[in-house]
């Protein structure tokens, strides 16, 4: 039984890949866009830039045209070392390739989404964040030369807050999902020659599990939280949170 059309930003690989392919199995037809051509293996895989509007228009548009768009997973993010001492030019480029993808590309894709979601039967929207957003369970949360990649991931609370209020009317869910070390390209790229350490590949967690976390919050019809996954935990949803502590975990 289909579950309508869903959307997910960087699926070229890793997170987003298999956010896509869980979301397919699970009954979604998926529309998995990137900037990398990979994202074409996908049966609905679009080469487009969150970062631009004419490229998320497009992007909703053939989503919209396959049937009812009923979820959205904000995946799409990239990353760089920036130091708060850097020159104003460095810093300056710094922000705008972190924060077009990372913010506005939440901001423009969530917004041309949700009057689709509103004229039809709701649906789910997710933010993927970063466990440096919630209370911090080991050494090296909120790394001092990733002042903007951080900044870029704490700007997404105000928006799966003020959403998930907003949306509650219209049943949409709005969440984030706030995860730890996962063994992802983009995680491999820290390291010498892709590979990680010694010891540590046996540790990070894995991208399919943590798509199952995903579908768990899909199901569960919670909205307005912030889902944490650490290195070295079971992957769950929890307990629902007390109010006053769903964005800060």
């Amino acid at each position: 039984m289909s579950r309508g059309v869903a959307i997910v930003s960087g699926a070229a690989q890793g997170l987003g890949r298999a956010f896509a392919e869980r979301l397919a199995d699970e009954g979604y037809r998926v529309v998995g866009f990137d900037i990398k051509d990979e994202v074409t293996s996908l049966e609905d895989g679009l080469v487009a830039d969150v970062s631009k509007r004419e490229d998320v228009e497009c992007v909703v548009a053939r989503a919209s045209a396959l049937g009812e768009i009923t979820c959205l997973v904000n995946n799409a993010g990239t990353w760089r070392s920036t130091l708060v001492d850097s020159s104003w030019e460095q810093a300056l480029a710094d922000w705008d390739f972190i924060m077009d993808t990372n913010v506005k590309g939440v901001l423009m894709l969530s917004r041309a989404v949700v009057p689709f979601m509103q004229r039809g039967s709701g649906g789910h929207i997710i933010n993927v964040s970063t466990y440096y957003v919630l209370p911090a369970k080991s050494r090296g949360t909120n790394n001092p030369e990733t002042d903007l990649y951080n900044a870029s991931k704490w700007a997404l609370n105000g928006f799966t807050d003020a959403w998930a209020k907003s949306l509650r009317k219209d049943d949409i869910r709005v969440n984030g999902m706030c995860m730890g070390a996962v063994d992802t390209a983009m995680l491999r790229g820290l390291f010498p020659d892709n590979e990680l350490p010694s010891g540590f590949a046996d540790s990070v967690m894995q991208s399919p599990d943590i798509a199952q976390q995903m579908m768990d919050i899909i199901d569960s019809g919670r909205t307005g939280e912030n889902f944490g996954a650490w290195v070295g935990e079971p992957i769950t949803i929890g307990e629902k949170p007390r109010l006053h502590r769903r964005i800060t975990g």
